[in-house]
């Protein structure tokens, strides 16, 4: 049986009357969880709702689908993780960036090895928010966590970790540049990863051409994406490839003009991992090292006067 559960009634049966079968709709978690054959919980609300909700899902049984960052904080994050593991449950966190076709082609260059280990990544990520945005919940610290680096900014780190492995605060400088707001609007990070690659991340919410660039410079040849579909462009992936006497590089583009598929296809990895087969969608284990990276910059963080 279905459940579907949203504190506005009237969204929770909008999206019951979008289903093939019968669903029953509710307004609070407790009835969801309570229905008949629930197994599983997809859970997208704020921030600080997140972790909550796993655990009460993880109480009635329920394995999880929880939407990134996957809680608020670490220490409600690391919660979390404990209580799925005392009760063997499986909970996956919704980073869909890594089901994009050009994140899939550009690690499966780097892992090809044909153009050299990763020297160094270069990011950037964002938009430039909405009238009224400092009022929405995003801005506001008791409902986030956090602002942009938490919000954006984690799927950047997600990604470097994706490519090369583990990774750890070289630098953080977080800034509220434009938005009347008690979080940032930019985040600066700089990353030191296990493989020796550095990165250097930049998530912002005054990027008034919604933005996303992912740059990984190889030995031999640089990969760019460009793009997410939809308002932030068409999605491609772009492989420099050095030839021997350097000069212009050889260049190869793959584009993706179909709709966006990763939510689909993360949720689809997320079944597959709880039914015991192999997974690439993220981890607890994952969240949890992207959180602490997090952590970490705001612990040193304090608003510019």
């Amino acid at each position: 049986m279905l459940a579907v559960c949203d504190v506005e009634r009237d969204r929770a049966l909008a999206l019951a009357a979008s289903l093939p079968s019968d669903v029953v709709v509710t307004d609070t978690a407790e009835a969801a969880l309570a229905t008949d054959g629930v197994e599983l919980a997809v859970i997208s609300t704020i921030h600080n709702a997140l972790a909550p909700l796993t655990l009460l899902a993880i109480d009635a049984g329920c394995h999880v689908i929880v939407e990134k960052p996957g809680a608020a904080g670490l220490n409600a994050l690391t919660e979390v993780a404990a209580a799925a593991r005392n009760n063997d449950r499986i909970v996956r966190v919704g980073y869909n960036h890594r089901f994009h076709p050009a994140v899939e082609k550009a690690t499966s260059i780097v892992a090809g090895g044909e153009y050299g280990a990763v020297m160094h990544i270069r990011a950037r990520y964002g938009h430039g928010g909405r009238p009224g945005y400092e009022s929405e919940w995003r801005a506001r610290r008791d409902l986030s966590g956090g602002g942009e680096l938490l919000d954006q900014g984690v799927h950047l780190i997600d990604l470097v970790r994706v490519v090369s492995g583990e990774v750890s605060l070289a630098f953080a400088e977080l800034r509220t540049s434009f938005w009347n707001t008690d979080v940032e609007d930019n985040a600066f990070v700089a990353l030191r990863a296990a493989d020796g690659t550095f990165a250097w991340l930049h998530a912002s919410w005054t990027e008034w051409k919604n933005t996303f660039s992912f740059e990984i410079a190889l030995e031999r040849a640089k990969v760019e994406l460009t793009g997410l579909g939809g308002s932030y462009g068409t999605e491609r992936c772009t492989l420099h490839a050095m030839l021997p006497e350097l000069g212009p590089p050889m260049t190869t583009i793959w584009e993706w003009a179909r709709a966006d598929e990763s939510w689909a296809r993360d949720t689809g990895d997320a079944l597959g991992a709880i039914a015991g087969r192999p997974a690439i969608g993220a981890s607890l284990e994952d969240a949890v090292a992207v959180m602490r990276v997090v952590d970490e910059a705001y612990a040193g963080w304090r608003p510019l006067p």
